[in-house]
């Protein structure tokens, strides 16, 4: 039987980013400017050039797509269904990534919180659904992952608000407390914010020094 030789290759990414404002972590989605399903909402994604890395294509895609460079990125998956992809068979290797933020996003890219992300292209909503415990599971494990969304400072209300937007429920205090006094590389600041009432609150800072290698990739 003659089979074709090879399938055509993507890399689309699962863009996030921390709302402050909100309080969620968002998924950042563009509508696609060619079919097929052109006007429809979509992960950023791009067909993998010869010779380029992964790495690179996601980035290119979240650049493309949304109009943002990446503070980090690392692999999560690969989609390999046969018929996944109308145009023909192809591979898409699904990426994480951690935009920067926007001064104003243009008006075909949208961001949802996790757990209201509308109707998108190809299989790109079972995408988010498989690799969402992925993410779960590198939340204050992966340094890289976690810091992109944090930033160099955080409150503990930021790092319950990222918990339950990744997990879907919010997290008991006390051992989230005490699973950020566990992580290598993050402490309590010398600074303090004020809260409501005016009540001084902690900070927890990372410390560059003892960053480590993104893990697992």
């Amino acid at each position: 039987m003659d089979r074709q030789p090879t399938s055509n290759v993507s890399v689309d990414a699962i863009a996030l980013r921390y709302n402050n404002e909100a309080r969620h972590v968002e998924v950042g989605v563009s509508k696609r400017i060619i079919e097929p399903y052109i006007d429809q909402l979509a992960l950023p994604g791009v067909t993998l050039w010869e010779g380029e890395r992964l790495a690179d294509a996601a980035e290119r895609a979240v650049r493309t797509k949304l109009d943002l460079g990446v503070r980090a990125l690392g692999q999560l998956t690969v989609f390999d269904e046969p018929h996944r992809d109308p145009r023909g068979q192809t591979l898409s290797v699904v990426m994480w990534a951690v935009a920067d933020d926007p001064d104003e996003a243009p008006d075909y890219v949208q961001w949802h919180p996790v757990d209201d992300v509308p109707p998108l292209a190809f299989d790109h909503n079972q995408m988010i659904e498989f690799c969402r415990p992925l993410l779960v599971d590198r939340l204050w494990r992966d340094l890289t992952f976690t810091r992109a969304l944090t930033g160099p400072t955080f409150p503990v209300s930021a790092a319950v608000a990222i918990t339950r937007s990744l997990t879907g429920t919010a997290p008991d205090r006390g051992n989230l407390n005490r699973r950020l006094a566990s992580v290598r590389g993050l402490g309590i600041s010398h600074q303090r914010i004020v809260m409501g009432r005016g009540r001084p609150g902690t900070l927890w800072e990372w410390q560059s020094t003892h960053m480590e290698p993104e893990s697992g990739e």
